[in-house]
């Protein structure tokens, strides 16, 4: 450690009020609903906050939480079942409720302790060391109780250094969490399109509306919400693309010309992986990628927990190859129907039983396969269609059965062009923030032991 670092007991902090650590509230069932704060789980952190699906608290009964609410500043501390998974809060993250799951670790005096300090402390070996220590001492899934931590050590640098060291850390983590946030309009943007053209058929209206110059009809089935438009009026140039009016068929209104087909008609590929055999030998460090179900989110790829195969497990799982493009979506599991495109930079890799691969024939846009099977609706009708089993699963049947819309080519092509662009900057983004990360992690133990002068990035002028 640094020569000016000085050791503290965290039950001394705790006292003098330097440092808050709680757990979260134990809510009942009944008290969680679909409206309010979020109520986070161990699964909603994972180097930032995921409350898509999470449940919620009511606003009319916060007031039984009491003191178990998030305040920026806070680092979040996964401490029973999957320990260890950590997350800054930050001005902008919405307020929730901490779970039985959750522990937070809060700076009670700023002038002592920098709370992005502790975040990066909380991050670093000396408390890893430490909650691994202690972890694992019952028969059951591991935990961290709040003795447990409030037994621990602390290891404080002066002020003027945790700010240093929170300034430079923080720095590519606010440039990871800024393409974050670039990628989530983008992405947004273009579910927005799909939205906007291929289910509510705002063009077909549009047109419909220039040929009679008079407000067009509602189709039955497809209501659109009130002064829907594309969003960007240079879209509208491609109305052109599209009919001005609308024909019946299986699942309703739909674009006249436009075709109902299955979505094995539509795809080269529908198949779901292999679990490589040999059992612990089979993954190495450096390999090939084993793509799990952990790895595929909603709309996002995500690189943490990717297992590595042996040269030899990869030319077993040769048919279960993953290639640029390719749609991936989770057929069991809790995860089920969570679907992605690949990303490209895991390449090469392979998928396990849990995950499908799913690939476009030419003509039909990767992505547009992808929005299609992420909308509500369809997992809906996937979801029925597992009805019945112990636990859900789709099938490759179920998947080339399954009723889709074939727009017309042109429309088609014109959604590949304006999206490409779109989705070749959150590849970049993502690839950015991962070289980001890895600075990150490297530059972390270095200089949270001393090792590395901090004033090699920010003179002491910096640092009052």
């Amino acid at each position: 450690m640094g020569g000016n670092y000085e050791q503290h007991d965290v039950e001394v902090l705790l006292q003098e009020g330097a440092l808050v650590i709680n757990d979260g509230y134990r809510a009942k069932n009944s008290e969680l609903s679909d409206t309010g704060i979020p109520f986070a789980r161990a699964g909603n952190i994972d180097g930032g906050f995921h409350f898509e699906d999470a449940d919620r608290v009511p606003t009319h009964t916060l007031a039984k939480v009491g003191l178990k609410r998030s305040l920026p500043g806070d680092v979040v501390f996964t401490s029973k079942g999957t320990v260890g998974r950590f997350a800054f809060v930050r001005e902008e993250t919405p307020e929730f409720v901490y779970s039985p799951q959750l522990c937070y670790w809060r700076s009670g005096d700023v002038s002592r302790i920098h709370p992005r300090w502790l975040f990066y402390w909380m991050n670093g070996r000396e408390f890893l060391l430490q909650f691994k220590s202690v972890a694992g001492q019952t028969d059951m899934a591991d935990y961290v109780s709040l003795r447990d931590q409030r037994a621990m050590k602390i290891t404080l640098p002066p002020l003027p250094e945790q700010k240093a060291i929170a300034a430079v850390l923080g720095a590519l983590d606010d440039k990871i969490e800024l393409n974050r946030r670039m990628n989530a309009t983008l992405e947004a943007m273009a579910q927005a399109l799909f939205q906007s053209w291929f289910i509510d058929f705002d063009p077909v209206r549009r047109n419909a509306d220039r040929d009679r110059n008079q407000p067009s009809p509602q189709p039955a089935g497809h209501p659109s919400p009130p002064g829907r438009r594309d969003g960007d009026e240079g879209l509208v140039e491609y109305d052109k693309l599209f009919p001005d009016s609308f024909q019946e068929s299986e699942l309703g209104p739909m674009p006249k010309s436009w075709e109902v087909c299955k979505f094995k008609d539509i795809t080269s590929k529908i198949g779901s992986g292999a679990t490589p055999r040999g059992g612990s030998e089979v993954y190495v460090d450096e390999g090939t990628a084993l793509i799990r179900s952990q790895n595929v989110y909603d709309h996002e790829f995500h690189w943490e927990g990717l297992a590595r195969l042996t040269d030899k497990s990869a030319v077993e799982l040769k048919s279960v190859e993953v290639r640029r493009n390719d749609v991936l979506i989770n057929i069991t599991g809790d995860s089920i129907l969570r679907t992605c495109v690949v990303d490209p930079s895991v390449l090469p890799a392979r998928v396990n039983q849990h995950v499908a691969i799913i690939r476009a024939i030419e003509g039909i846009p990767p992505r547009y396969l992808h929005l299609y099977l992420a909308q509500q609706s369809m997992k809906s009708i996937l979801i029925g269609m597992s009805a019945g089993a112990t636990r859900h699963a789709i099938t490759k049947g179920h998947l080339e059965s399954i009723d889709v819309v074939k727009p017309s080519a042109p429309v088609l092509a014109a959604f590949e062009t304006i999206t490409t662009p779109w989705f070749d900057q959150i590849d970049a983004n993502r690839t950015q923030s991962r070289t980001l990360a890895t600075l990150r992690d490297t530059l972390l133990p270095k200089l949270l032991s001393g090792e590395l002068c901090v004033d090699t990035f920010h003179p002491e002028s910096q640092r009052k």
